[in-house]
């Protein structure tokens, strides 16, 4: 019975493939953080003033082979991005010999301004976002650790 035998290696197989997909949701290693509604692409800390949140967007996105290419997409986002919100500041990020770009801003909704990080990734030609948000005014240990996580860890 070779179809047998075979079966379960297409299972583990296809399980692993899965597991390895870049596409998982978001794993926030953070004590403390939780996700919010039992949603996993939307976190918060215990006190509720930072929430981290990813997003696919559809989108097609380059996957940056470089810091240069990086740079150049940091630079036109940030003129992009410099119309709508303030204090806007862009720079490349490395993700394991691929590039992401990573963009911090201040926006401002009904009389409260938050500061924003947002991390720019291809997953396979197709934009992800990591955007961690907390009002401006805030100075928690959540925005540091939220700030960190999305800079140094999250991709």
């Amino acid at each position: 019975m070779p179809g047998v035998t075979r079966r379960p290696v297409a299972h583990l197989v296809a399980a692993l493939a899965a597991l390895l997909s870049p596409a998982q949701a978001l794993i926030v290693p953070l004590t403390g953080w939780t996700p919010v509604n039992g949603d996993a692409n939307f976190w918060t800390d215990a006190s509720g003033a930072c929430l981290m949140r990813e997003e696919r967007s559809g989108q097609a996105f380059p996957t940056f082979t470089s810091a240069e290419d990086a740079r150049t997409f940091a630079l036109k986002l940030q003129g992009s991005l410099g119309r709508s919100v303030r204090s806007v500041v862009t720079q490349p990020v490395d993700r394991a010999g691929a590039w992401g770009v990573l963009a911090a801003y201040d926006y401002h909704e009904a009389g409260t301004t938050y500061r924003i990080s947002q991390l720019y990734l291809s997953d396979r030609g197709v934009l992800r976002t990591v955007t961690g948000s907390a009002a401006a005014k805030h100075a928690g240990a959540c925005v540091n650790e939220m700030r960190d996580f999305i800079r140094f860890l999250a991709n």
